[in-house]
């Protein structure tokens, strides 16, 4: 299990994460719905700030998830719905489950900032 780091969980930290993933979440959005073939690009993206954020939060040595790894900052089968996104990144259920776990794993780091206290 790798921990989460709580000198980085605080909300001043990791709220940049998520806002940027509200702009990049409708850019994907606006993209699948136009069907212009940039999805699959800005949905690389999401991957890698969702990838980025993680490693932030977490007592982590590496600059990537190690996927045999559990992270105290992932929700529930978050790893495995992790490898279902960067496996199809160009499909819209990807994209759904991606916000998805942005939106739980901002709840999961203001359980654990509550917790940490």
């Amino acid at each position: 299990m790798i921990h989460v780091n709580t000198n980085a969980i605080d909300k001043d930290k990791t709220d940049p994460y998520f806002e940027q993933w509200e702009k990049l979440s409708q850019l994907i959005f606006e993209a699948h719905d136009e069907r212009s073939g940039e999805a699959k690009s800005l949905m690389e993206q999401g991957i890698s700030l969702f990838e980025q954020c993680v490693i932030f939060c977490s007592e982590a040595d590496g600059m990537v998830m190690n996927e045999k790894e559990q992270y105290e900052v992932l929700p529930i089968n978050g790893m495995e719905r992790f490898q279902f996104i960067k496996a199809r990144p160009a499909q819209y259920a990807c994209y759904r489950q991606l916000d998805e776990l942005f939106k739980e794993m901002r709840k999961r780091l203001a359980r654990l900032r509550i917790k940490s206290k």
